[in-house]
C-alpha cells in the first residue's frame, strides 16, 4: 500500500512553523509526525501539501493509496483501523478527516476539496491532533514518553558513564556515540532519550521528560526542565523549560527560553530571554494567521514561537506570547512587538523589510556550516513565503 500524509486546515493554523514544511514535518516528542507514521507503518510516506512546497516534499502515488491526516499522531489502534480501509472508504472523527483509501485519479479532487467518499466510517476512539503551535510544547511530555517507548522497545541503552549523577536510570536511554560526563540527570519525572553522536557537556542539569536527537549538543552548565526536545544538530545552553527545537537551531549561551517552539536554522543570541508568564497571570493570546488576530490559548504559560531561519541578537527580550515569522532578524534594547512578520529587520525602535537577497546569503552561509545546500528549491520556498507575508509588513 502507498501512504500519503496530507495537510488539512491545521497547516494554516500552525503558521509560521509550517510556512516552510508540511504539517507532518512538525517535531513533537522525539520524532516528527512523519517519522512516527513511518515507524508504525514500517514504510516510507510521501506528502500532499501546498503546491510551492511540492518540489522539496513530493507526492508519490500508485493505483491505490491511503491518505492520512499529517497533523494527527499515530497510535496502534488508529493505525490498525487505517490499514483496514477499503477503496473508497473514509475514516473520520466528527468533522475531521483522518484517512481515506483513494484511487490515484481521486487525489487531485481530494486535495482541492478534501471531499469525503460515500463510505464513511466514524472512528470511535480519541485522536491526538496538533492544530496550533502552542500544542507542540503543551503535549510534548506525552509525545516524548510515547516515542521513547517506540524507539527503545526491546533495545538496551549504551552504558551511562559513572562520572554522571543519575536518578531514574531505568528511564534513560543512550544511543551509540553519545558523550556525557559529569552531568546530572533526573529521569524520575519522565524519560530521557540521548540520541546518536550527541554531547552533554560537564555540569549540565537535566530533568525529564527530555530528548535530544542525533548530533545535538548541550553546552556546559545548561539547566533543562522537561518536557523539552532538541532536534538534530541543535546546540543549546542556558536555561530551557518545556520547549521544542525542530532542528539545526542554536541557543548556545545563557538566557531563558520557556514554553517555546523554535523552527529550523534559527539562532538565539547570548543572554536572550523570553517571558512565558504575564505579570497579571492572565491567559496568553497568540497571533493566528488564519483569523489574522490574536487568539486565546487558554494557557497561563506561553512563550515564543519562532519560524525557520529567524535570528535575534544578544540580550534580546521577548514578551509573553511572541510569534516571529520566517527569516526575521531581531535586535536592540527593549521588548519588540509580539507579532513579528516574516522578513522583518529591527526591534523595539521599529522594523523595516529584510531584503530577501541578503537573507538568502545568510541562509546559505548558515546551512553550509551543517553541510547542507541552500539550493534553488530552498530559495523558491522562501521567495513564496516573502510574497505571502508582504501584507503584514506595514512598517
Amino acid at each position: 500500500m502507498n501512504y500519503i500524509l496530507f495537510d488539512d486546515n491545521s497547516w494554516e493554523n500552525l503558521l509560521p512553523l509550517t510556512f516552510t514544511k508540511p504539517s507532518s514535518e512538525i517535531r513533537i516528542g522525539i520524532l516528527t509526525i512523519k517519522e512516527k507514521w513511518e515507524s508504525f507503518l514500517d514504510q516510507d510516506c510521501s506528502y500532499l501539501t501546498q503546491q510551492y512546497l511540492g518540489n522539496k516534499y513530493p507526492l508519490k502515488t500508485q493505483k491505490e493509496n491511503i491518505l492520512i491526516n499529517g497533523s494527527i499522531i499515530p497510535d496502534k489502534n488508529l493505525v490498525k483501523k487505517i490499514t483496514e480501509l477499503k477503496n473508497g472508504e473514509t475514516l473520520v472523527k466528527k468533522d475531521i478527516i483522518i484517512a481515506a483509501n483513494l484511487a490515484d485519479d481521486k487525489i487531485e479532487d481530494f486535495q482541492q476539496k478534501q471531499v469525503r467518499e460515500i463510505d464513511i466510517i466514524e472512528y470511535d476512539k480519541d485522536i491526538f491532533k496538533i492544530n496550533h503551535p502552542w500544542q507542540i510544547f503543551q503535549f510534548n511530555g506525552e509525545a516524548i514518553e510515547k516515542d521513547f517507548n517506540l524507539l527503545t522497545k526491546n533495545r538496551e541503552s549504551a552504558p551511562i558513564p559513572e562520572s554522571n549523577n543519575i536518578l531514574g536510570r531505568e528511564n534513560i536511554f543512550l544511543e551509540q556515540g553519545a558523550k556525557i560526563e559529569f552531568a546530572t540527570i533526573n529521569a524520575t519525572k519522565g524519560p530521557v532519550y540521548i540520541g546518536k553522536d550527541t554531547e552533554i557537556m560537564e555540569n549540565s542539569v537535566i530533568r525529564g521528560p527530555f530528548a535530544m536527537n542525533h548530533h545535538a549538543v548541550l553546552k556546559m552548565g545548561a539547566k533543562i526542565y522537561g518536557p523539552t526536545t532538541l532536534g538534530p544538530y541543535c546546540k543549546t545552553g542556558g536555561e530551557i523549560n518545556n520547549s521544542v527545537f525542530f532542528g539545526y537551531s542554536n541557543k548556545a549561551h545563557d538566557g531563558f527560553l520557556g514554553n517555546a517552539v523554535i523552527g529550523e536554522w534559527c539562532n538565539i543570541g547570548a543572554d536572550t530571554n523570553n517571558s512565558n508568564l504575564k505579570n497579571n497571570y492572565a491567559e496568553v493570546k497568540l497571533w493566528n494567521y488564519t483569523e489574522e488576530r490574536f487568539l486565546n490559548t487558554s494557557l497561563q504559560f506561553c512563550g515564543l514561537i519562532m519560524g525557520d531561519h529567524s535570528k535575534c541578537g544578544i540580550n534580546t527580550m521577548f514578551n509573553t506570547g511572541t510569534v516571529i515569522g520566517v527569516n526575521s532578524n531581531i535586535f536592540g534594547e527593549g521588548f519588540p512587538r509580539n507579532f513579528i512578520p516574516s522578513f522583518s529587520w529591527g526591534g523595539n525602535k521599529g522594523f523595516k523589510e529584510y531584503n530577501p537577497e541578503k537573507a538568502f546569503q545568510v541562509a546559505e552561509l548558515v546551512m553550509k556550516r551543517r553541510k547542507k545546500d541552500f539550493d534553488e528549491t530552498e530559495k523558491k520556498i522562501l521567495e513564496e513565503v516573502f510574497k505571502r507575508t508582504k501584507k503584514y509588513r506595514n512598517f
